[in-house]
């Protein structure tokens, strides 16, 4: 292990990657700044204005309160350093993430989406300061069980941390409470969390008594679970329920990452039941936005003032039965996109359908991993930046920087831009070749990524590229 790492330090040194990334920081002013710190409340340009009041909405069918179509996902709540807290151990920039909360209510959001496991737990303290500013119903509170670790699982630990909601986000209800990723782990891991430790009886008693108004759950995994939760629909009542969907995963999720069951069939089963879909993951981890170049031209071609992420946000709001979609908008200029999809809704037509079906078959052809930077699987026990190793392969796959050889006209450039772009965002510490296959990450993956496997494809790859140098 102590060779390698010395090997891949001198090579670091002799392709010139340490120069390249200094001049990259001191010509963009550091490493953030790559990401933008817009926060213009007027957007230009030939698209205008975005309008305040023509926000699409979705009634609620057991209430009939109005829901708004773009529902915010507080996982990614900016930072004093320009970025996102899932990327950063900086705080959380209470006065920017105020700004998006006043501009999202302002052109018509009322849905909101937390979790005490968000930004490190601080994300429904920071979510109930923001909206605590406004008036009770001009807004929805979704939060959950985030009951993950096994210390958690006991009754006094799971109630202590529904409690502990109440107080951190300063309300007296919760509009939307959820079981938090049932499916991950299996049946045991559900039964352990829920059914145990009577804390799925205590919400349902909770939902009687007013505290909570709407009890679902997020779904993630193993469909045996979602399927028996359904099947008990008449005793559980379901008032909605969370699901990964977008056009990728509707028809090709088992392709992808082997998961049990694609969208569709999730989906179609809810609206069996006419139960309302909260919709996760509409950009996949921001895959869908940061398409392969050939793909991403294919799609501006057809709408070319709108952005790649549009279509995906038309897509899965054009389904009757979705209720709100969640996005997490950690920059002025996310909301603003998302907010021109909505406001108002221009659903898509059948003939779109067909050619985002073909874009799908495009997107598959492209072998990325299926991380989607939820950050389940950290911390990792031997200190790996698991989800940063994963993301950088997938962004040199959709750039093209993947040279299969030194024949390939675009070796030069392309590994140059692997190599640096890998030193540039992973210190060596953190890097692939740290992995030792304990697969303490692996339980932990929503997506259900085989993640020792993949580390070690990186790492090989990795070691590929600067054997070929040698030679």
């Amino acid at each position: 292990m102590e060779n390698k790492k010395i090997s891949r330090r001198s090579f670091v040194k002799k392709a010139g990657i340490g120069s390249a990334i200094l001049g990259a920081a001191a010509v963009t002013g550091g490493l953030t700044s790559c990401k933008s710190n817009k926060t213009n409340l007027e957007p230009t340009g030939p698209l205008g204005p975005i309008p305040t009041d023509k926000m699409t909405y979705r009634l609620n069918p057991k209430t009939g309160e109005k829901v708004s179509l773009l529902g915010y996902g507080c996982m990614r709540i900016p930072s004093i350093d320009n970025t996102s807290t899932r990327e950063s151990d900086s705080a959380i920039d209470q006065q920017m993430w105020n700004k998006l909360v006043d501009y999202a209510i302002e052109h018509g959001v009322t849905y909101f989406d937390t979790s005490p496991a968000y930004c490190k737990g601080q994300s429904e303290k920071a979510t109930g300061i923001a909206l605590a500013r406004h008036k009770r119903d001009e807004y929805t509170i979704a939060t959950k069980l985030s009951n993950f670790a096994q210390s958690t699982w006991s009754r006094e630990e799971s109630i202590k941390m529904y409690r502990n909601s109440f107080k951190m986000l300063q309300v007296d209800y919760i509009d939307y409470y959820l079981l938090h990723s049932v499916g991950n782990g299996g049946m045991e891991n559900f039964e352990s969390r829920y059914l145990k430790n009577g804390m799925l009886d205590f919400l349902l008693k909770e939902r009687e008594e007013g505290r909570i108004r709407n009890l679902g759950f997020s779904y993630h995994g193993d469909v045996e679970v979602f399927d028996f939760l359904l099947a008990n629909h008449d005793k559980y009542k379901w008032d909605f329920v969370q699901i990964q969907m977008n056009y990728l995963d509707w028809k090709h999720a088992n392709e992808l990452n082997k998961r049990n069951q694609d969208a569709e069939y999730l989906y179609n089963e809810l609206q069996k039941r006419n139960i309302p879909a909260v919709i996760m993951e509409p950009l996949l981890g921001g895959r869908l936005a940061n398409v392969h170049e050939h793909v991403a031209q294919t799609l501006k071609q057809r709408k070319p003032q709108n952005s790649i992420a549009s279509w995906a946000f038309r897509w899965v709001g054009s389904f009757p039965g979705v209720l709100t979609v969640l996005s997490g908008m950690t920059y002025m200029e996310h909301l603003q996109d998302n907010l021109r999809s909505y406001c108002p809704l221009e659903p898509v037509t059948e003939t779109d359908m067909e050619f985002l079906e073909q874009t799908a078959q495009m997107l598959l052809k492209y072998p990325t991993i299926p991380c989607n930077d939820c950050k389940y699987c950290m911390p990792c026990p031997y200190g790996i930046d698991i989800p940063a190793n994963l993301l950088h392969y997938n962004k040199c796959i959709n750039d093209g920087n993947m040279p299969s050889s030194k024949q390939d006209p675009i070796y030069k450039k392309a590994r140059k831009a692997f190599l640096v772009g890998y030193a540039r965002k992973i210190s060596p510490e953190r890097m692939s070749d740290h992995c030792i296959g304990c697969r303490h990450c692996v339980p932990h993956c929503p997506q259900n990524i085989d993640i020792p496997k993949e580390l070690r494809k990186i790492d090989s790859y990795y070691e590929k590229l600067m054997r070929e140098e040698e030679l």
